[in-house]
């Protein structure tokens, strides 16, 4: 069932979506640069603060697909306030935390909501506009919650030399609640109604167990040891849940993933890209704020200074996919940011001088931001609307739990080379694995494409919501 489209309901969809998509990017970005001040405020080793981005990651990596599909399911307007009011919820409860233990608590319920809301805005959006503004409208929205991203690493730089951390999520509150209230008043209800009110409970065990067991083996594999029996237990458990999920989705009546989408070349083609550009930049990120901390000596203040130049490009990014959109087919688009992303991580590691290095880490945060920003949009693209929260939880589903393996194996990478070199040398030989892994990513897709154009499969130019890829 299509929302209804009246002006005020693509307005106050477009605020609300928006609005909630800002403060999940912002509250992620901006705590990164806060770990150390939680450690000395709680008193804790920064290992265990650490728990506090690794929680809000196993949360929202976990319930993407059953927020994505409960949205499609019992409509999108209710799970976008219930997932809303958790993250706003748990915002307070992370400025009220006394310890770590209830900051970590808290730290999951905005990550379940944040699963919820993700998935579900972006279907929202698919579902409220026309077909004809749809991609304008999703990649504004993008572009508003990149703002996020770029004011990141700033405020919670700010925030932790100034009034402290616990301000962060002061701030995420309000806003949270704004979102809230406009979704209550404007955001019409649609759902998928060719899908039964029944929602596959053992399915959505499943996947949970599985990518739970899975992002905590990689999160915990460096210190604990990848040969240890917990990371190897843990990577069982995760490998025989998930068969049993596969197993499960194609055995039921009413699945909560319908494994025909990975028959869908488009889709394939733009997720996988979109994930590999999602891990290109968690990786950067993470390289760089060790680099300019470590190396360059600056402050977290300084150091979110400088994110600014490449996170600003990364909120032009999503009005720049939705342009280029209107003349390229999805997997051009995703090619062109791969190749920008690509060969900006290996120019990186090449300059040293701040004149160039600021410019060459914008030019690497454009195309690594237009890769996983236009992802977003890309499916919504390839798939029909009435699978639009489905199809978005599935890729964020990837880009999550990839990303978190990409930052778990950036990290082991570093631990194994420094003993034998300097850190600075073990940082630039992963930006340049990871270049390099774009590049070869970029020509593996444009090859795969070019090779369906020739047989005919696919179209040259797209053309609906069936596009070619």
């Amino acid at each position: 069932m299509r929302a209804e489209s009246s002006a005020a309901a693509r307005t106050g969809a477009f605020i609300a979506v928006a609005v909630a998509l800002f403060c999940i990017q912002l509250d992620f970005f901006a705590l990164n640069l806060a770990i150390p001040g939680i450690s000395a405020e709680l008193g804790v080793t920064v290992s265990a603060a650490q728990w506090t981005l690794s929680a809000y990651m196993l949360a929202i990596g976990c319930f993407f697909i059953v927020g994505g599909r409960m949205g499609d399911v019992f409509g999108r307007r209710g799970t976008l306030l219930a997932g809303t009011a958790l993250f706003a919820a748990g915002s307070v409860g992370c400025a009220l935390a006394p310890g770590l233990g209830p900051l970590v608590a808290a730290r999951v319920a905005q990550g379940v909501g944040a699963a919820f809301v993700f998935p579900v805005a972006v279907s929202v959006i698919t579902n409220t506009f026309p077909e004809e503004s749809r991609t304008k409208a999703l990649g504004a929205v993008f572009g508003v919650a990149n703002i996020g991203t770029a004011l990141g690493p700033f405020v919670g730089g700010g925030f932790t030399e100034g009034p402290g951390w616990r301000w962060i999520f002061w701030l995420m509150a309000p806003l949270s609640l704004l979102s809230l209230l406009v979704a209550l008043v404007y955001v019409p209800d649609s759902r998928d109604t060719s899908a039964s009110r029944e929602l596959d409970l053992l399915g959505c065990a499943l996947i949970v167990c599985s990518l739970a067991t899975l992002t905590t083996a990689v999160e915990r594999g460096d210190a604990w040891g990848w040969n240890s029996a917990r990371t190897l237990g843990l990577f069982a458990v995760a490998a025989v849940t998930g068969g049993l999920f596969l197993v499960r989705e194609r055995l039921t009546r009413h699945p909560l993933i319908d494994l025909r989408l990975f028959r869908n070349i488009p889709y394939v083609l733009v997720t996988a890209m979109g994930t590999l550009s999602n891990m290109g930049y968690g990786v950067t990120v993470f390289l760089a704020t060790l680099y300019l901390q470590g190396v360059r000596g600056l402050s977290p203040l300084l150091a979110g200074t400088v994110f600014l130049a490449p996170a600003l490009l990364v909120a032009l990014s999503g009005p720049l996919g939705a342009r280029l959109a209107r003349h390229m087919p999805p997997t051009a688009v995703m090619a062109l940011a791969g190749g920008l992303a690509g060969t900006g991580m290996y120019a990186l590691t090449e300059v040293s001088a701040w004149w160039l290095y600021v410019p060459v880490f914008a030019w690497c945060g454009l195309g690594l931001g237009l890769g996983w920003t236009y992802s977003g949009v890309a499916t919504q693209q390839v798939v029909a609307p009435a699978r639009a929260g489905e199809a978005a939880g599935v890729l964020l589903t990837f880009m999550v739990t990839m990303g978190a393996i990409a930052l778990a194996g950036a990290a082991a990478g570093i631990s194994a080379m420094t003993p034998q070199r300097p850190p600075e040398e073990a940082y630039d030989a992963i930006m340049r694995l990871g270049g390099a892994a774009v590049l070869a990513a970029v020509a593996v897709v444009m090859a795969l494409r070019h090779r369906l154009m020739a047989r005919g499969r696919v179209a040259a130019v797209p053309s609906g919501p069936d596009r070619a890829p």
